[in-house]
């Protein structure tokens, strides 16, 4: 396992009873008193840390090299599931991945943010951070979900669009603002979770819903602690402060009314459990599903579009004024 700074005290605790339970195997002796000691003060000091979370340390969790990615949730949750590629016009972006599957006897489209496991799969998924042509496939596939009346479903896990000359070149803020107007008039519900990192366009180029949720332990913002710190401090250092100014956890999205609702994580967080959390949010989606097919149309789009426009504050001036 993989243990943040704040963690340390879990690892050493981790680490005895790793120890003690090789010692009872190994020397054929009766421990128990002694493992159950300690798995009571491991889960007690769980407690006190995992409750006691600032911003910055959360930011830390959603980026757990452990944390199940898009493809697990999918793999996990989706009986049946066929990944589709492309978006016709340029080619395909492995950052974003997307296709059909059944949750239930239920079709729905469902698609995210993929990271990779590793270093070589990270290069390969471009770290999570799609091109406009990860956009445009996304579209394509929730076009394809309107036609065929499935639900959308979308994992949000990013650090941001892809930045760079050639992204721009071929319409990176066109593409995400293009699904933006698309997803609002979608005729079909749409359900967005954040299940890890939400980084400005890169995540609403996916995220606008129905329903917004956000797991536990995971962040959503217009930019990132570290970008925050290096232009307002012209360095990384004050990440941190940055982390608690911009007010970017589950809760402060919530307290906002920026999201529908904050998806609980196990105790640890959903690295800790990924099966559990999988089914967590199997559960989630389906509830959430159930609800929205039975809602009309027109009425669905109306209460999406009307969700967004409450957000926010603003005045409107009349002419003359």
């Amino acid at each position: 396992m993989v243990f943040l700074e704040f963690e340390k005290p879990l690892e050493k605790l981790t680490e005895q009873l790793q120890k003690i339970v090789q010692i009872s195997e190994e020397g054929d002796i009766d421990v128990s008193d002694k493992i159950q000691e300690l798995e009571n003060k491991i889960k007690s000091k769980k407690k006190e840390i995992y409750t006691n979370l600032n911003g910055w340390q959360k930011v830390q969790l959603s980026r757990h090299p452990e944390r199940p990615y898009t493809l697990y949730y999918i793999n996990q949750i989706c009986k049946k599931f066929i990944e589709l590629h492309g978006d016709r016009k340029f080619g395909d972006d492995k950052a974003i991945v997307g296709g059909i599957g059944t949750i239930n006897g239920q079709s729905v489209v469902i698609m995210g943010h993929q990271k990779g496991l590793n270093t070589k799969l990270r290069q390969y998924r471009n770290f999570g951070m799609a091109n406009p042509e990860g956009y445009r496939k996304a579209l394509r596939l929730m076009k394809m979900a309107e036609r065929f009346n499935y639900p959308v479903v979308c994992l949000i896990d990013t650090p941001g669009a892809y930045p760079g000359i050639e992204a721009e070149e071929r319409g990176q803020a066109e593409a995400i603002a293009r699904n933006l107007m698309e997803m609002a008039q979608l005729k079909v519900p749409i359900l967005c979770y954040v299940i890890g990192e939400g980084a400005s366009g890169g995540a609403l180029g996916i995220g606008l819903g129905d329903k917004v949720c956000m797991l536990e332990y995971t962040w959503y913002s217009v930019i990132s602690p570290e970008s925050c710190s290096s232009i307002l401090w012209r360095s990384w250092d004050h990440k941190e402060e940055a982390a608690e100014a911009l007010k970017l956890t589950s809760e402060h999205m919530l307290e906002f009314g920026l999201i529908d609702e904050i998806v609980k994580e196990p105790l640890g967080g959903a690295h800790n459990d990924p099966e559990k959390m999988a089914k967590v949010l199997k559960s989630h989606i389906k509830k959430e599903i159930n609800t929205l097919m039975r809602v009309p149309t027109e009425e669905l789009i109306e209460n999406r579009i009307a969700k967004y426009e409450k957000m926010g504050q603003f005045d409107q001036l009349s002419v003359g004024e």
